[in-house]
């Protein structure tokens, strides 16, 4: 199954030790001197040896698998959703494997190493419990195998304790950048520092890869967090030049979008250069669409100047008549109705758009906009009273009843005497 699944992706079999040299001859020297008029050699004495294979230990099935699934999670960073919905599959079939080996299995270091790889990458705690529960861990593979587990059900200063003494650089490459991803996510409240340093770590010793990602991925959000702007900058323009097709850059654009708010493109020029310099890496329909991110994002995080700045950059990008034009104009006019001397500009653009255009999400935020609009404006003022003219006094002057009216005033009062009692 799990090659099935490998030759549908067009992905190469994994064989042991990545299949350098099992006992195949090599091709033969396209310059080999022909053979003489008499069937020998040409006198240049027998012929060469073949090369032996260098000697290679092959490793268990824990091993292959794993090694399966992290080539599928490469081809995800590189934007297969092919890839990405075949993993599933591929974790549960790895999963059902591993569980269906002897216990015996358990005391080689490199398989319980493969487990916690597995379990790490998306695995799950459930093969690694009952690997433990075998009790044929090695003792000295026994801190990782039990700090992962703890790390996976939630038991962080557990896991802490029992995998901060371990050096991610002294595992397989399989492993180290998985390990290292995982000790940078259990520091990185107590100890951001540190934990930027790991994430650092697993860059290095998986370079290319969904741990690469991944690490990428979540440094940019520690460094958001910590207001350095320069790095901030310097990691984006990594992830979108090398990383902007993942699977899991929506997501990444998503919190991209509300790490940018909390920069002031009112008061620093620098940094609105900054933002162009990040973007201007992206094709312009993406560059919009995360334009269009940040300017909502400012709107929800009250970032007026940040959201009247990306709607315009975004409204330069979307072709006319487009939901995407629809949304720069709302977005805008939602931000310059709080602008000084600006109000009247952002009413009439909010005024005129067309609540059907848009999503659920902005069909609200146009009706809260213009809600906030009509509260800032106020109720109109009444108009003064005219000075009442000639035709005006000449209506209102009393009209003598006539003689029908007086008749039947009078019957309703006999109508009225009569009832009652």
């Amino acid at each position: 199954m799990g090659l099935t699944l490998l030759l549908a992706l067009g992905l190469p079999a994994v064989a042991a030790d990545h299949g350098e040299g099992h006992g195949a001859a090599p091709a033969a020297d396209s310059h080999a001197a022909p053979a003489d008029d008499h069937g020998g050699h040409g006198g240049h004495g027998a012929p060469a040896k073949p090369i032996e294979p260098l000697p290679v230990t092959p490793h268990g099935l824990p091993v292959e698998l794993v090694r399966t699934l992290q080539l599928l999670q490469d081809r995800i960073a590189r934007g297969s959703t092919q890839a990405h919905l075949a993993q599933r599959q591929l974790l549960v079939h790895i999963e059902q494997k591993l569980t269906e080996l002897d216990p015996e299995t358990w005391v080689a270091p490199e398989n319980v190493r493969a487990v916690v790889t597995f379990a790490l990458a998306g695995g799950g705690p459930g093969v690694l419990r009952r690997m433990i529960a075998t009790g044929k861990v090695p003792e000295a593979e026994a801190p990782l195998a039990q700090g992962a587990l703890d790390y996976l059900q939630g038991r962080e200063k557990e896991a802490r304790a029992k995998l901060a003494g371990i050096d991610a650089r002294t595992m397989p490459a399989g492993l180290a950048g998985q390990l290292a991803l995982t000790q940078s996510a259990l520091l990185v409240r107590e100890a951001p520092v540190r934990s930027l340093e790991l994430l650092d770590l697993a860059r290095l010793l998986s370079p290319g890869t969904l741990v690469e990602e991944g690490a990428l991925r979540r440094q940019i959000f520690v460094v958001a967090q910590g207001g350095d702007a320069a790095r901030f900058e310097a990691l984006s323009i990594q992830y979108l030049r090398r990383f902007r097709r993942s699977v899991y850059a929506g997501n990444f654009r998503q919190r991209f979008a509300g790490a940018l708010t909390r920069l002031d493109f009112d008061s620093d020029r620098t940094r609105t250069l900054s933002l162009e310099r990040m973007l201007d890496e992206i094709e312009p329909e993406s560059r919009r669409d995360l334009y269009l991110l940040v300017a909502r994002a400012g709107l929800e995080q009250g970032r007026r100047e940040t959201a009247l700045f990306a709607a315009e950059r975004a409204a330069g990008l979307a072709a006319p008549d487009t939901r995407a034009a629809a949304q720069a104009r709302l977005y805008r006019g939602a931000a310059l109705i709080v602008a000084d001397g600006r109000f009247e500009e952002g009413y009439e653009a909010l005024r005129s758009l067309d609540r059907a255009a848009f999503v659920e999400g902005d069909a609200d935020l146009l009706d809260a906009a213009l809600s906030a609009a009509g509260q800032i404006r106020g109720p109109l003022p009444s108009p003064a009273p005219a000075a009442p003219s000639a035709a005006d006094a000449t209506a209102r002057r009393a009209v003598p009843d006539a003689p029908a009216i007086g008749r039947a005033r009078e019957a309703l009062a006999r109508a009225e005497r009569a009832l009652d009692p």
